[in-house]
């Protein structure tokens, strides 16, 4: 009998795929699946562009070492179907690039798609296959496709001058709470933002800052919001300066979006669809400006946004030291 503390060194990689081939989550127009050099899936429907994003989830960077196994395949997976939701797109296809030391427990790695199964299971999407490889540390490299109606796809570049600005959920201090573990994808409210007619949206991974900043410079205008009006999440609240947590923590995956004007029933109608989803209005679209402006109030006392949000590759200190264990 298999020891529970069996590492993946000790297992191999052929009998490991041997054994999470079966539990992979399929869906009808995914005619091949694992097991082959590529996958096979049907093309989108006539009237469908489709859908391409990858991203990354890596040990000490999106999750420390420790973390719940399934905790982390769950946000692997939700990060992507994030940015599908801010195009108001449907997920169909997803491939797992597996990166892992050999001395990781094959009970962890099967956890660990345990978590992605579930998540890919509750919105439709076939786990196609993808690959494995030695690291140093644990890795998860996620591709997913999809579809959205031609034409139909949310924008960054869609923000017009007199629309509203808007937040799903509440924002700030997501590692310290666990948010960003536990997070449901938006998929639901953006294809329903989608249906609804023309509006620009992205998705909160960077901080509300770095978003405002992409909206406004995609669509060339200028944006106001109110500090006051931005929905904090509970931890935050608690923070000593909660709105700075807000615009410049990242990793709410909440989305960031504008209604045009002639949408006068949008709240009202938003409440009755979603009602367990916060959703508020935080500013104001202005006017045409070329490489786009964020203020922060109105009138003669706004003032430009500072720089925030997280970068990539700007110095920081590292994950294990920024973030809270969740």
């Amino acid at each position: 009998m298999e020891s529970p503390a069996t590492t993946l060194g000790r297992l191999g990689e052929r009998a490991l795929i041997a054994r999470l081939r079966p539990s992979l989550p399929s869906r009808p127009d995914l005619l091949l699946g694992a097991g082959d050099d590529c996958a096979l899936a049907a093309p989108p429907a006539p009237g469908e562009d489709l859908v391409l994003k990858s991203d990354p989830v890596r040990e000490g960077h999106h999750f420390l070492p420790g973390t719940d196994p399934l905790r982390v395949g769950r946000k692997a997976l939700g990060r992507v179907l994030s940015d599908f939701a801010a195009m108001g797109a449907e997920p169909r296809w997803a491939l797992v690039d597996l990166v892992a030391p050999a001395s990781i427990p094959v009970a962890d790695v099967e956890r660990l798609y345990e978590g992605l199964a579930g998540r890919a299971r509750e919105f439709g999407v076939a786990l196609a296959g993808g690959d494995t490889s030695r690291g140093d540390a644990l890795e998860l490299h996620i591709f997913c496709a999809g579809a959205v109606p031609r034409g139909e796809a949310m924008l960054r570049s869609a923000a017009r001058p007199g629309d509203g600005l808007w937040v799903t959920g509440s924002l700030g201090r997501s590692f310290e709470s666990g948010r960003h573990l536990d997070f449901v994808p938006r998929l639901r409210e953006g294809a329903w933002l989608r249906a609804r007619g023309r509006r620009a949206c992205i998705d909160i991974s960077d901080g509300l800052a770095s978003e405002l900043r992409h909206l406004a410079r995609e669509s060339a205008v200028r944006l106001s919001v109110d500090p006051a009006a931005v929905p904090l999440s509970p931890v935050c609240e608690a923070a000593p300066d909660p709105v700075a947590h807000a615009f410049g923590d990242g990793e709410d995956f909440e989305l960031l979006f504008t209604v045009p004007p002639a949408d006068a029933d949008f709240a009202d109608d938003f409440r009755r669809a979603f009602p367990a989803t916060r959703c508020t209005r935080i500013g104001t679209v202005g006017e045409p400006l070329p490489g786009g402006l964020v203020l922060l109030g109105e009138g003669p006392d706004a003032r430009e946004l500072p720089e925030g949000g997280f970068d990539h590759f700007a110095p920081s200190a590292p994950a294990s030291e920024r973030d809270a264990p969740a």
